[in-house]
């Protein structure tokens, strides 16, 4: 799952992106309101941890654009403004949660998931078909009850495609999760990995199969 983290303090965010991926999440980092626009423009996220306090302009006018677009995607908002009138005013502008700072990374992490947890998003502990579970916490993975281990990428391109299990996946949203903002992909990148996950998943003995539906994207659903 990819997160967006919106922060101009060097420091900060690349604590913040270190504690995210200890605890599973992979992160891409932007320090302005203009870099905050074109990432989410251009990639999918799960969800967005938004500093006020931003060189180019306040972090709350990036907010209320995307609810101007209706623009659904979670943000928790992480400042130093920690007054009561600066929280209500965050809210009402639209964040899903306030943190102020200093906070604690164990805090951070509990509130985006409770966030992530909210009916309509995106996360879950276990996601299930068939005989095969991923536990999304842990990363691990389970056929018949059995862990096996699947190469980081491919595992990226099975949690998405679990996450949406018989719609299908348009291939740039599954290109968004795997790379985010790491700049040249190449182009058959997405086919590569999900022929590799293809091949380990039937390896494992998982009753699911992966569709391409050409020129659109994937759809994961149960063995018939």
């Amino acid at each position: 799952m990819r997160l967006l983290i919106v922060e101009d303090n060097v420091e900060l965010s690349r604590l913040v992106a270190a504690g995210l991926s200890a605890a599973g999440y992979q992160s891409d980092i932007v320090s302005t309101a203009a870099e905050a626009r074109e990432a989410v423009s251009s990639v999918s996220y799960a969800a967005m941890i938004l500093d006020l306090g931003l060189p180019d302009g306040d972090g709350l006018s990036v907010l209320r654009e995307l609810r101007r677009q209706m623009e659904p995607l979670p943000v928790l908002v992480l400042t130093a403004r920690g007054g009561l009138q600066d929280r209500v005013s965050g809210l009402r502008s639209g964040a899903d949660d306030y943190l102020a700072k200093p906070f604690a990374m164990e805090e951070l992490v509990a509130r985006l998931e409770a966030i992530l947890r909210r009916p309509g998003q995106l996360l879950g502990r276990s996601l299930r078909l068939a005989n095969l579970v991923y536990d999304t916490e842990s990363r691990q993975i389970f056929v018949d009850d059995q862990p096996r281990i699947i190469s980081a990428r491919e595992t990226s391109v099975l949690e998405i495609l679990l996450r949406r299990q018989g719609r299908v996946v348009p291939k740039k949203n599954v290109e968004d999760h795997i790379f985010g903002l790491e700049g040249e992909v190449a182009s058959n990148a997405v086919e590569v990995y999900v022929s590799r996950l293809r091949k380990q998943l039937t390896e494992h003995g998982a009753k699911v199969v992966i569709h391409t539906i050409r020129g659109v994207g994937y759809l994961m659903s149960e063995e018939k």
